[in-house]
């Protein structure tokens, strides 16, 4: 695949090997269609593999989202069709240990809302800079669903077990100041300066050694890789739920904006 095949992410490429990608569906806030999904598990090795690339920093289009997570019809479709659950379940983990396997440092410029599989892109990036004002959850229990994707292996190494016990559980909200106190993302600063901060570190890891940034990349993240067996076991059990009875339910409360009631709750 070359820049020019991808229908959703936009690139710009700019000085010190800095490239600037950005999800591109404002219109839904950038939620991740089936196209989009695949696209997310393709890119890191195309810039991977792109020799004036140094440094990705990745946001979403638009002032209201990074990414709002699954588009709700690609979900509907999802639910209880074992074809698209296991054509899924890979892509997630393609995403996670694709983005792994860059050996490029990865910036992520998290200017709002950031759930599902768009809240794994921003967290999976080796530096998180938040936007003060935005709000991020994993969301997969109100969705009806088990944590999966990246919650599993990241967010104890993040935040520590009580911590991500308590919103991988609930899946209420964080903010950007309340994320980096507890240590979720590596920076928060005010919405406007967001993307001028994620672009200054950037360019500092853009004009660093490259060996020793990349080496230093590549020997932090055995730390998730040692987690695979939880990651796996994670995400097997989250496809498991698409196949139940109380994954239609939340999506059919996410789409007429009330809370759930879960048949296994009843």
């Amino acid at each position: 695949m070359n820049y020019a095949d991808f229908q959703f992410l936009t690139f710009d490429h700019k000085a010190d090997g800095v490239v600037l990608v950005t999800l591109n569906r404002p219109e839904v806030m950038n939620a991740t269609n089936a196209r989009l999904h695949w696209e997310l598990t393709k890119i890191w090795a195309v810039l991977n593999d792109d020799p004036k690339v140094r440094v990705i920093v990745v946001t979403g289009a638009g002032d209201r989202a990074f990414s709002a997570g699954g588009d709700l019809a690609w979900i509907s479709q999802t639910v209880g069709n074992a074809e698209m659950v296991a054509g899924t379940l890979k892509e997630a983990g393609d995403i996670v240990f694709n983005m792994l396997a860059c050996e490029k440092p990865i910036v992520s410029a998290i200017n709002g809302v950031a759930v599902g599989a768009g809240l794994a892109v921003a967290l999976m990036a080796d530096i998180s800079i938040m936007a003060e004002e935005a709000k991020i959850t994993d969301g997969h229990v109100r969705l009806g669903v088990s944590a999966g994707d990246h919650a599993v292996i990241l967010w104890p190494l993040l935040c520590g077990m009580a911590k991500a016990k308590y919103y991988l559980m609930t899946a209420e909200f964080v903010d950007g100041k309340e994320a980096e106190r507890i240590g979720l993302v590596s920076l928060s600063v005010p919405r406007a300066q967001l993307l001028d901060k994620a672009l200054a570190v950037a360019a500092k890891l853009g004009t660093g050694s490259q060996p020793a940034i990349r080496y230093t990349k590549r020997s932090l993240n055995n730390w998730m890789r040692m987690s695979q067996p939880a990651f796996d076991a994670s995400l097997a059990l989250e496809m498991l739920c698409f196949m139940g009875e109380d994954v239609k339910e939340g999506v059919a409360a996410i789409k007429e904006k009330r809370e759930p009631r879960f048949p296994s709750a009843r």
